[in-house]
């Protein structure tokens, strides 16, 4: 099972789906605008913040990257977001994280207006996605995640999938929509034992720990499919939370690091933005 056909290619997927994008922008009255909301000077965050800049240029999105002081307070970031919430320029707002440890980043994130919360990391729209709402606008990753498993054709309903990570962004939405998609869903994180005997009974397995290389080959049922999710650095060289030279020849689908889940998240925080202009424009 050697074949290209098992590579899930998120960035090909990325490109057809932001000339779609492009297209569907290109009929609105004026651009959808997005606001990034950026404090201090993390290297990390200015690259994906380009990414998304550029990305949002590249479908017709205006992308407005506020960047704000290392020691900004609480109090004078709460009014910018409060600011934004107001503007009717604005139809998304992201924070991007990791932000400094002195702000309640919660705190932040519950200020923003559900409606332009495009990360859809506010606890609201976490808990209309945990409610099955439809109108809950979905976190970028899991969303492009459950985009990807689409491509595939395969049904996912009734299959174990495995979630390795349980953060907000990732772990907690992922485990949502997948359960939506009525799989058996199993959350797994730096606490649980006996890891390996969990991802051997998965159809569908999502790395998200930020663990170089721990999915291993002979935790892999044949057949599976494969997300990863992790980003990782060795030796200057980019990896992910799966062992991909090991595992690929076990699976019936695997998605590459990079060029895979990353490109997707980026689009579909593109489309929550588009979604989010139509639904702010248009009064139901």
């Amino acid at each position: 099972m050697h074949s290209e056909h098992i590579i899930l290619d998120g960035k090909k997927l990325a490109i057809q789906l932001q000339n779609i994008l492009a297209k569907e922008i290109a009929r609105l009255p004026a651009s959808p605008t997005l606001a990034v909301v950026v404090i201090g000077d993390n290297p990390a965050s200015a690259i994906y913040v380009r990414n998304k800049e550029k990305a949002a240029q590249k479908v017709g999105i205006k992308c407005i990257v506020l960047k704000f002081a290392e020691d900004i307070t609480q109090q004078e970031l709460e009014i910018q977001i409060k600011q934004l919430n107001l503007s009717n320029e604005i139809n998304g707002i992201i924070i991007q994280q990791p932000v400094p440890q002195h702000l309640d980043i919660l705190k932040l994130l519950t200020l923003i207006h559900p409606q332009k919360d495009v990360d859809g990391f506010s606890p609201l729209n976490l808990g209309l996605l945990t409610m099955g709402d439809t109108q809950a606008i979905k976190a970028a990753t899991p969303k492009g995640i459950m985009r990807l498993l689409q491509e595939t054709g395969i049904s996912l309903s009734g299959k174990n999938a495995i979630v390795i990570g349980r953060s907000n962004i990732v772990g907690k939405p992922m485990a949502q929509m997948l359960l939506q998609a009525d799989c058996t869903v199993t959350i797994a994180h730096s606490k649980t034992q006996n890891l390996y005997l969990l991802v051997k009974q998965a159809d569908i397995v999502v790395a998200a720990c930020g663990v170089p290389y721990l999915v291993k080959a002979d935790w892999i049922k044949n057949g599976a499919i494969v997300i990863d999710v992790g980003i990782n650095k060795i030796n200057g060289k980019l990896c992910g939370d799966v062992d991909f030279e090991a595992v690929k020849n076990k699976v019936s689908y695997i998605t590459p690091v990079p060029g895979g889940v990353g490109p997707m998240t980026v689009t579909m925080l593109l489309q929550n933005t588009y979604e989010a202009f139509i639904r702010q424009n248009c009064k139901q």
